[in-house]
C-alpha cells in the first residue's frame, strides 16, 4: 500500500493547495486558509499532521513548502483533477462550474488503470481545457510562457495559451467571444480602457474591455 493510499480526501486538498500557491517560495498559513476556506487553527493542525508524514516542510513566521514526496502526490492529485476536466469538457459537454465540481470530487477516487484508460482514450493531452498544463505520469508539465492580454505586443500574431479559472461567468463570456486556449488573434489598438483584436480565424474584430482581456493570457504564435 502506498502512502496516498492512507490519505483523506481532505490531505490532498491540502497538497493540491500548497503546490499551486508555493511558486518557488514558501506558502503563508493565512494564505492557504483563504484557498481552502478553513480557520488558521485548522491549517495549523493539518501543517502538523502533513510534517509528520514527511509531505511538507514548516518553519514559523515563513510558511509551508512541500517535500518531494509531497510534490509526486500533489501532482499526481492535478494530474486527475485536469485529465477529468478535460473528459467532461470536451466529451460530456459539462459546463465551467459544473466540469470544475464534478472533477473536484472524483479526481481523489480514480485508479491508476483508470487514469491511464482516460488518458489513452483523450489522446494523452497536455493542457486542460483552460489551458493549464497536464503533469505526465512522471510529473513533468510543458509550460509556455504567456502574458495577459493587455500586456501583449500589437500587430503581432498572438495565441491564447490559457484563461483564469476563478469566475465561471467570465469563462462563459470568453467562451461566448471564442476567446480560449488555442485561439489566434491580433491585437490591432489599444486605448486606456478598450482593446481592439482580430480573430485570425476569420478576420472577425472583436472590442474587448481590459479588465476582461486581463483573464486571458497568450504568446507569440511561434512560441513553443
Amino acid at each position: 500500500m502506498s502512502i496516498r493510499d492512507m490519505l483523506s480526501q481532505a490531505v490532498e486538498d491540502y497538497l493540491k493547495a500548497i503546490f499551486v500557491l508555493q511558486s518557488g517560495s514558501s506558502v503563508s498559513t493565512s494564505v492557504l486558509a483563504s484557498r481552502l476556506q478553513v480557520s488558521s487553527a485548522s491549517v495549523t493542525k493539518m501543517i502538523k499532521r502533513l510534517s509528520g508524514l514527511g509531505l511538507v516542510t514548516y518553519v514559523s513566521y515563513k510558511g509551508v513548502r512541500l517535500t518531494e514526496a509531497g510534490e509526486k502526490i500533489a501532482l499526481e492529485i492535478i494530474r486527475h483533477h485536469r485529465l477529468l476536466e478535460t473528459y467532461l469538457r470536451d466529451i460530456m459537454g459539462y459546463d465551467w462550474d459544473k466540469m470544475h465540481e464534478e472533477a473536484e470530487h472524483l479526481e481523489h477516487h480514480i485508479s491508476e488503470e483508470f487514469e491511464n484508460h482516460l488518458d489513452r482514450m483523450l489522446g494523452y493531452p497536455t493542457h486542460d481545457p483552460h489551458g493549464h498544463p497536464i503533469p505526465s505520469r512522471e510529473g513533468v508539465m510543458i509550460t509556455v510562457e504567456s502574458e495577459p492580454l493587455p500586456d501583449c505586443p500589437d500587430n503581432t500574431l498572438l495565441r491564447i495559451r490559457r484563461v483564469a479559472d476563478s469566475n465561471t461567468s467570465v469563462l462563459q463570456q470568453l467562451e461566448d467571444l471564442g476567446l480560449l486556449p488555442g485561439t489566434s488573434l491580433q491585437i490591432s489598438n489599444k486605448e486606456s480602457d478598450m482593446m481592439k483584436i482580430i480573430l485570425a480565424t476569420d478576420d472577425t474584430q472583436i472590442h474587448l474591455t481590459n479588465d476582461l482581456a486581463a483573464h486571458v493570457f497568450a504568446s507569440k504564435e511561434d512560441d513553443q
